[in-house]
């Protein structure tokens, strides 16, 4: 059966993506999950938020585009317990690179295919767009977390990325299916958030019961090179993470 390949997605930036991806990673291996952490996005804040410097070393970019073996690529955070494959800025030119590439949609899944049974878990953090990259990770992924934040217009972007999965779907991964959405960033002063929490719970069933509060610390934490876990463990960011990961693992199976 081998690791549950999951993209975390939404073409929307600064909706709590990648604090999403790490914070889950992280919250998974706490619970005795075997996870390797992929960041597809070359603003590598993923890779910065787990205190790891790509620069120099192999990561993601070497993995699709020069193809070397994803071994030779994975940083071991032994801090947090997971493992990485890194960004860099060299990513940002693999959109147009890829392009020629034969069988290019499918690079990030041959990549990750000899590694999958090592680890319970492989979550892919996307890039904030619905290009060649985002293609490759949702290709490799049987499954899609998306993130949304607690905001207006929060379901605006989400039926072009549903559009998106159904083309990926007809054309390139059948079996692709969201697995949950994720609501973010809530603040409980406004009566906006709930309506948004509300409306989004409407139009999609496999919302996850826990809500992210939007948290100072939260937006700290990856500046520190360190999770949510090891830069505020007591806190209400830390405990909701820890919930949605308990949650994910019931909505799996697997014994929590």
């Amino acid at each position: 059966m081998g690791a549950r390949i999951v993209s975390l997605v939404n073409q929307k930036g600064g909706v709590g993506k990648t604090t999403t991806a790490v914070s889950l990673a992280v919250a998974l291996a706490r619970r005795g999950q075997r996870v390797l952490l992929v960041d597809l996005d070359p603003q590598a804040n993923a890779t910065s938020a787990l205190g790891v410097l790509g620069s120099g070393r192999a990561g993601v970019y070497d993995a699709i585009l020069d193809e070397t073996p994803v071994e030779e690529c994975i940083a071991r955070v032994e801090e947090e317990g997971v493992d990485l494959v890194p960004s860099s800025a060299e990513l940002s030119g693999a959109e147009v690179e890829l392009v020629p590439v034969l069988a290019r949609e499918r690079r990030l899944a041959n990549a990750l295919h000899p590694v999958r049974d090592r680890y319970d878990w492989v979550l892919i953090d996307c890039p904030p767009s619905l290009g060649l990259l985002t293609i490759n990770a949702l290709t490799a992924s049987e499954s899609v977390i998306i993130p949304v934040q607690c905001e207006y217009m929060a379901l605006e972007g989400l039926s072009r990325l549903m559009e998106t999965l159904d083309l990926v779907r007809r054309n390139l991964n059948p079996g692709l299916h969201v697995l949950g959405v994720i609501l973010t960033m809530f603040d409980a002063r406004t009566r906006l958030a709930q309506q948004v929490v509300d409306e989004v719970r409407s139009h999609f069933p496999q919302t996850f019961a826990t809500i992210i509060p939007r948290s100072v610390r939260l937006s700290e934490a990856p500046s520190h090179g360190q999770s949510i876990f090891r830069y505020e463990p007591g806190g209400r960011a830390a405990a909701a993470y820890e919930a949605v990961a308990a949650e994910l693992l019931e909505r799996v199976g697997v014994a929590v």
